[in-house]
């Protein structure tokens, strides 16, 4: 398997940039004059045969203690044939140097069920400990 490969999320009404990445997406980084970060972003990963096997989807959010930044993890995934092969902790690893690297960036959080033990064993081994300060609320809205 390759090493993860890194793409921007794009939105259409925010940047037109042409850097190249998987169908459906472009890149932006900043570097060609785009004045607006993307509204969330993903790392991917793929296989020798160039098929997806792992994403994790991100956003920055503002504000977080202190009125700074944070790094907020939407959605972690790795396939099943490459699960316990490092693929997961390259992206905590990598979503860590992205939240380091930006200006004012505080924190990265996620959250996972009470009732998924493998992803909370798999945060557990990576020596992250679990905060419990927070309760969840969610409200419909609407017909979906």
């Amino acid at each position: 398997m390759r090493p993860p490969r890194c793409w921007w999320a794009w939105s259409p009404t925010r940047c037109r940039s042409s850097r190249s990445g998987p169908p459906g997406w472009a890149g932006c980084n900043s570097t060609h004059g785009c004045r607006s970060p993307p509204l969330a972003s993903a790392l991917l990963a793929e296989d020798g045969a160039g098929n997806l096997v792992g994403l994790a989807a991100y956003s920055f959010l503002w504000p977080a203690a202190g009125s700074s930044h944070s790094l907020f993890l939407k959605e972690l995934y790795v396939s099943d044939t490459i699960r316990r092969q490092g693929v997961g902790a390259r992206f905590m690893a990598e979503l860590r140097a992205l939240a380091e690297a930006r200006p004012g960036c505080s924190r990265v959080e996620w959250m996972t069920d009470r009732d998924n033990p493998d992803a909370r064993a798999f945060c557990k081994s990576l020596g992250f400990d679990e905060f419990g300060g927070k309760i969840v609320y969610r409200v419909d809205s609407g017909p979906a």
